[in-house]
């Protein structure tokens, strides 16, 4: 098990101007960071990628789709066609920063809504994307963690069960899913058994609490979920991802109005002996 820690505390574009913070984060015991991959271009990631290497961290990736002119569901092919060509800068990013996973919520609009229900055309439309997706992902080394959000943040997937069912579907070895404590806290009325149950998808784990705080301070119940992790023989990224209000245009899409920790220093560290502590335990 590896433990990480989401850069989107701070920011969505990480540069050399994060080192000194990066530095910290090592010398705090992590073994890598999760990088957000919303701007630049594969040569700047590939820069970054050096500095990772002489602080010592790993790294994996996190994105996003925000525009629905790039919607991967839309009816309108060339809203499809830009999304993937979206999907395929992302890629390149992560393969040049040396991220094995990019995982998210690459299946649709982060906060788009069609006020209804997927429906059979937007998951029809949905295998077909993500099959394009691995195609481009698998060659350069990279594998998709898709996520499942909560309704107020998406509508084509809201739980492992109906993500896990369409990653069967999809049936692409680089398209995979991301298993979240925050959004399963809920969506799921057993989130303990929504990461038992879709194992087989399983690539990635985000480690977030209720209110998107301190891990170990709030009601997400640890003891049983880090039973089940490591019960699973889950030997991956642990990661925790924790949102303030530094960021305006991402604290306004996470709904985050208030701070939910006296420091940033306060979630990192406490976070990480708290993930240490409950693998230890379990």
């Amino acid at each position: 098990m590896k433990i990480g820690f989401c850069m989107f505390l701070w920011t969505t574009h990480v540069t050399q101007r994060h080192a000194r913070l990066l530095k910290d984060i090592k010398a705090t015991g992590y073994d890598g960071v999760e990088i957000p991959i919303f701007e630049g271009d594969p040569d700047h990631y590939a820069r970054l990628g050096e500095l990772l290497d002489g602080i010592g961290l790993e790294r994996t990736a996190v994105a996003a789709i925000g525009d629905p002119a790039m919607n991967p569901i839309s009816p309108k092919a060339s809203e499809r066609r830009a999304g993937l060509a979206h999907m395929k800068w992302a890629i390149d990013c992560a393969a040049a920063l040396g991220a094995p996973t990019l995982s998210g919520p690459l299946h649709s609009t982060l906060g788009h809504f069609s006020g209804v229900g997927p429906t059979r055309f937007e998951l029809k439309r949905s295998v077909d994307f993500q099959r394009a997706v691995g195609d481009h992902a698998g060659p350069r080394s990279v594998t998709i963690g898709l996520e499942a959000l909560n309704r107020f943040e998406c509508y084509l997937f809201n739980t492992m069960e109906a993500l896990s069912a369409h990653l069967d579907e999809v049936a692409h070895p680089a398209i995979r899913a991301m298993y979240d404590t925050f959004h399963c806290n809920i969506e799921e009325q057993d989130p303990i058994a929504a990461f038992t149950d879709n194992t087989r998808h399983i690539v990635h784990v985000h480690v977030s609490e209720n209110d998107r705080g301190v891990p170990g301070r709030g009601n997400i119940p640890w003891k049983k979920t880090f039973l089940a992790i490591k019960g699973s023989g889950y030997d991956g990224w642990l990661t925790i991802e924790a949102f303030g209000r530094g960021l305006k245009d991402l604290a306004a899409a996470t709904k985050v109005w208030r701070d939910f920790a006296e420091s940033p220093e306060a979630v990192y560290k406490e976070g990480y002996e708290h993930i240490r502590k409950g693998w230890k335990s379990a």
